[in-house]
């Protein structure tokens, strides 16, 4: 039976998710905030290097790298939304000017998607304190991925690297698409709004199962022909074509936006791809480690839109409630509160701050969604 198969033989009405009856999460009192506090300790003193950035893995491998960095201010932002704590705001600042210097002096990168997720990750830290520095570093990247567009090859779309013209990625689609929305909301310029729009628009046309609402990885020109790997399907670039959604509804009120996000929430709790017995399935370290948590981000802001139905919301609650509580009860080590790329098993000597950050993503949802009492 293939996948397709698989998931068309039941309505999203019919959802029973995918997980093992006989497995119970160990019934205990948790204090979420409590365990994302430990949690950012841990991956500060563990993970820090030089000039406010943070290294490879817990192992003494001091590799600099630019997207887990950009989503390392992602879970500083978090916390520090979460706490007020203003000991976060120095540890923004060193790792946004960083990032910059250990990227050769600019924030400019061949890879769409890198300069995507800090410029989303920007736009976050500038709300959060009102500090343009953050803004001026997102529309600078914005001004830089936008060049990526092209109507000409694929119809439109923006590709994965500057250099990489006849291949165009959900990674570097759904996050842009993200980045205008959120460029909107602080700058209310239309043509912001058309961006991420079009850029949606065109995902979903090229790179989203229209039957499932699953994310393919992405499209390239081959002879001629547009070719579709459509057994890549990754738990981020579902996260990110969420968070697309949910933001389009926000600002234009059009319910399409929302229903494709639901509908791809609902496919993405019981697809073998994705999840293994109700768990979001271990993706591996590296650049893989830190896919879950980003569709941990997303899906919690599917969670707090008012709009989403009770029943729909209940289960999207259910599915992220026990992702959490396996991971603290059985993928967390103690005390050194180090993440395992699978969330239902303890990890090994090693974990790269890819795989840390996923689960300190997930730790700083459930702290967030129990503040507001959705657990």
């Amino acid at each position: 039976m293939t996948f397709v198969v698989l998931l068309s033989s039941c309505s999203t009405d019919d959802y029973v998710p995918l997980r093992n009856p006989e497995k119970v999460v160990q019934e205990t009192e948790i204090d979420w905030a409590a365990a994302a506090d430990s949690m950012q300790r841990a991956t500060y003193d563990t993970y820090l290097g030089a000039e406010g950035t943070f290294v490879q893995d817990n192992q003494g491998n001091s590799t600099f790298h630019y997207w887990p960095n950009a989503h390392a201010l992602h879970v500083l932002v978090d916390a520090y939304l979460r706490t007020g704590d203003g000991a976060y705001l120095s540890k923004m600042k060193s790792l946004v000017r960083g990032i910059k210097s250990r990227n050769g002096g600019s924030y400019a990168n061949v890879f769409n998607d890198d300069m995507l997720w800090l410029a989303n990750a920007s736009v976050r830290a500038y709300h959060a304190t009102d500090d343009p520095e953050y803004l001026e570093v997102a529309e600078f990247l914005w001004d830089e991925i936008r060049l990526s567009w092209s109507d000409d090859v694929l119809g439109g779309g923006i590709t994965w690297k500057k250099d990489t013209p006849f291949q165009k990625n959900a990674v570097s689609n759904g996050p842009a698409a993200i980045l205008g929305a959120r460029l909107y909301e602080v700058g209310q310029d239309p043509e912001d709004l058309e961006w991420a729009i079009k850029i949606y628009e065109w995902e979903k046309n090229n790179l989203v199962d229209p039957e499932t609402g699953l994310v393919w990885d992405g499209v390239k020109l081959e002879n001629g022909e547009p070719v579709v790997n459509k057994d890549w399907i990754f738990t981020y670039n579902i996260g990110t074509f969420i968070g697309a959604g949910v933001r389009l509804y926000q600002l234009t009120g059009e319910e399409q936006y929302l229903n494709d996000a639901v509908k791809t929430a609902r496919s993405m709790m019981t697809s073998p791809k994705l999840t293994t017995e109700g768990i979001l399935r271990n993706e591996g370290q590296g650049d893989g480690g830190l896919f879950k948590g980003i569709l941990v981000r997303y899906l919690t802001e599917l969670i707090q839109e008012p709009a989403v139905a009770a029943s729909d919301r209940e289960d999207f609650i259910e599915f992220l409630q026990f992702n959490a509580e396996t991971f603290y009860n059985e993928g967390l080590s103690r005390p050194a509160m180090l993440a395992s790329p699978d969330w239902s098993s303890a990890p090994e000597a090693r974990t790269d701050l890819t795989t840390q950050l996923s689960g300190l993503m997930l730790l700083e949802a459930a702290a967030l969604l129990d503040q507001e009492e959705y657990f």
